[in-house]
């Protein structure tokens, strides 16, 4: 009876694991369709992103839920209390991306494409890429991994602050050489622009978070975590 018990209770977290993954999958799906939507203009599947964000709140809410239940009625302890609480941190960080994408698909509303912002799409998909090996490392188990996510997350940010100045220099630019450089299309823009800069960053703050997350779960270490 003991062991049907344990078998039974080693699924729950199995099953918790599959649900965290599968909800970064769903976050990072949204991240993709996000930045496709604002390269090329795409309403339609702007206001697709938009629109699953529901959904990406409804499978956190379930998550949670599942957390909740398995820290209440089996009482895990040492490895798997942390991995219990790692996992319910974790859903908290891709609901988040979540949510960072349908700005994404807010923001494609307003333009007709950001061909000329080559920048953005490239840091986008660092960005994206950042969050996969997180998602990996939590997966598998990979604490190696998980370190690795957050050291590229200072190549990250500097690809953003450059990516945000040279924004702001050519506004700089238009204002000494063009009396409507202030039109307020051309504000719009670059508000877009940096907006959208400031929201990929996030995304790697929240793949930092991950890797911290499960790094502690692995080895209860808490260096990346602060």
């Amino acid at each position: 009876m003991i062991v049907v018990a344990r078998e039974q209770y080693q699924a729950a977290l199995d099953e918790l694991r599959a649900a965290v993954v599968a909800l970064g999958e769903m976050a990072i799906d949204q991240l993709e369709d996000g930045l496709r939507a604002l390269e090329t203009g795409d309403a339609d599947l702007a206001r697709e992103v938009i629109d699953g964000d529901g959904a990406i709140n409804d499978r956190y809410l379930a998550i949670e839920d599942e957390c909740i239940d398995l820290l209440a009625l089996q009482q895990p302890v040492a490895s798997d209390l942390r991995f219990v609480a790692a996992s319910f941190k974790i859903c908290t960080d891709l609901e988040r991306v979540g949510d960072l994408a349908t700005n994404l698909g807010e923001y494609a509303l307003s333009t007709d494409g950001n061909a000329g912002e080559p920048d953005v799409q490239a840091i986008g998909e660092d960005a994206r890429d950042q969050l996969r090996a997180a998602l990996d490392a939590y997966q598998h188990g990979d604490a190696a991994a998980c370190r690795t996510v957050a050291a590229r997350d200072d190549d990250l940010d500097a690809l953003c602050q450059r990516a945000s100045e040279r924004v702001v220099r050519d506004l700089l630019e238009r204002e000494a050489g063009d009396d409507a450089w202030a039109s307020e299309r051309i504000l719009d823009d670059v508000s877009r622009v940096l907006l959208t800069l400031r929201d990929l960053e996030r995304v790697g703050d929240h793949a930092v978070n991950v890797a911290a997350r499960s790094l502690y779960m692995l080895e209860s270490d808490s260096e990346l975590l602060y």
